[in-house]
């Protein structure tokens, strides 16, 4: 479906290796041939001047892609000097072949010794989807090289020292100026740590049947801002602020007034046809002069609150909450009400705190609250984040929105979702705020929990680019509001 890309796990792009080379009569080094031949025209796409060029190999069949393609960028006339470690002679019987191949038509292979030769372009050919452990000494050293020299970076298939399925890079790894994928995108290559790794990303199918393909499962979805229209429709001529939902905004303890008052206009500018707060009376006047709109309560017991969760047919839960007595009771009656629920900031850490099961809810945490919620490491939610929003999944029954670079949505028994939109400059205090906003409105419009999270978090990150566009830096949350309102109408 249109904005919607499949993402596969390395265990089917080498499936589909064996099934291509079987459809292809047999011998694997057509495959290989195809790819050299793909890569080839992509450096040459990309740097049509580059008459230097260093190709280092690895002992795989990614290696025997490189050699294809230094064949190739040789016999065109360019300088072309392939390296590799002196443990990394071709261990497979293809990637033999392409480097004979290579040698007999004239080209040098060199040992690497501390630095790479002077190079206009240098093609990473090492390990693509081969390695998921940090390279050993001598091979970090070779990923560090080519990381050192200024001239720009190509990778086959995976920035060597990038996993491929958990997009972690465990040691050393390789920044590419751009990534080729072949036959499939990687499920790793578009969340976490591998982002820094794979410049410009870009996919070469190789012209394989589409028989090749049959029953071939999805690691994950990859979404952009396309995939809007999807959810998003036209509203009817003959519609009323009712079918638009009314979203209760629940939070904003003394000296964090701010977060609700984002949480409650984002809510707004996605589409909610009512919009009410539960806050700390101290904050309502702001509120009210910040955005009139909105309906806002002072509530300071339990007995001001239940009237409004009455009303209420999705709860927005946590901006500005705080972890004290007045936080912890809007928390247990919210959670109590039954009502369709985003959790976000401290709701997340009183739910880390006393774990219970949820009906009908979606968490939103960053990887600090993803590792409070798992009783884990930030480092290891962000070694593999697919694993870790899966496992929040299940483990609370509802949806989960992962924050970060390549934000994770994952729901129990479902395919993950992958969000391709948002930037840097929105690693800012408050962006939180506004994506609970956001996706509260979109549930309360009649989008289900994983598509209201899943819409919610791309026209968030959508909504960032957009406002980015005079810089990242100094980018702040209510910049989306204008964004959000255009986007949310695509």
């Amino acid at each position: 479906m249109s904005g919607t890309l499949p993402l596969h796990a390395t265990l089917a792009a080498r499936e589909l290796d064996q099934r291509a080379t079987r459809l292809l009569g047999g011998d694997s080094y057509t495959l290989m041939q195809r790819a050299g031949q793909a890569a080839w025209q992509h450096l040459l796409l990309h740097w049509p001047q580059a008459q230097r060029i260093v190709v280092v190999c690895g002992p795989g069949n990614n290696g025997g892609d490189g050699y294809v393609l230094a064949r190739l960028a040789h016999r065109a006339g360019r300088l072309v000097q392939v390296v590799h470690l002196p443990s990394h002679v071709p261990a497979s019987e293809t990637a033999q072949r392409a480097c004979t191949d290579y040698v007999a038509s004239g080209g040098k292979v060199e040992l690497f010794r501390d630095t790479l030769p002077v190079a206009d372009v240098v093609v990473d050919a090492v390990f693509g989807i081969g390695l998921s452990r940090a390279p050993e000494a001598d091979a970090a050293a070779l990923l560090g090289a080519i990381n050192a020299q200024p001239a720009p970076v190509l990778a086959l298939d995976v920035p060597s020292g990038v996993d491929a399925d958990r997009g972690s890079t465990p040691g050393v790894a390789v920044v590419a100026t751009r990534t080729l994928q072949f036959i499939v995108r990687h499920a790793g290559l578009h969340t976490g740590a591998a982002l820094e790794c794979t410049g410009d990303l870009d996919l070469e199918e190789l012209d394989l049947p589409a028989e090749a393909f049959d029953d071939l499962q999805p690691q994950a979805s990859l979404l952009n801002q396309e995939a809007l229209a999807l959810w998003l429709l036209p509203r009817r001529r003959n519609t009323h602020k009712g079918e638009s939902g009314h979203v209760l905004c629940l939070g904003g303890e003394h000296g964090s007034g701010g977060a609700i008052i984002l949480c409650a206009e984002a809510a707004l500018r996605s589409g909610a046809g009512l919009v009410s707060v539960a806050t700390q009376a101290g904050h309502v006047a702001a509120m009210l002069a910040r955005r009139p709109e909105a309906m806002v309560h002072a509530v300071e017991s339990g007995d001001a609150l239940q009237p409004l969760l009455a009303r209420a047919h999705v709860l927005a839960l946590g901006p500005g909450l705080g972890q004290g007595e007045w936080g912890r009771a809007l928390f247990q009656l919210a959670l109590d009400s039954g009502k369709p629920v985003v959790l976000d900031a401290d709701a997340l850490n009183l739910l880390a705190h006393a774990p219970r099961a949820l009906d009908d809810a979606i968490l939103t945490p960053h990887p600090g609250e993803a590792a409070r919620l798992l009783g884990c490491t930030t480092a290891e939610v962000q070694s593999d984040r697919i694993a870790a929003a899966r496992a929040m999944a299940e483990r609370h029954a509802c949806v989960v929105v992962l924050k970060g670079a390549g934000t994770v949505v994952a729901a129990p028994g479902a395919s993950p979702r992958i969000i391709d939109a948002g930037n840097p400059g929105m690693a800012v205090g408050g962006m939180g705020d506004v994506l609970t906003g956001v996706i509260a409105a979109l549930r309360a419009q009649g989008l289900s929990s994983f598509d209201a999270a899943t819409a919610g978090a791309v026209l968030h990150g959508a909504a960032g680019d957009a406002a980015a566009w005079d810089g990242q830096r100094g980018l702040l949350p209510s910049d989306l509001m204008p964004h959000i309102r255009r986007l949310a109408n695509p």
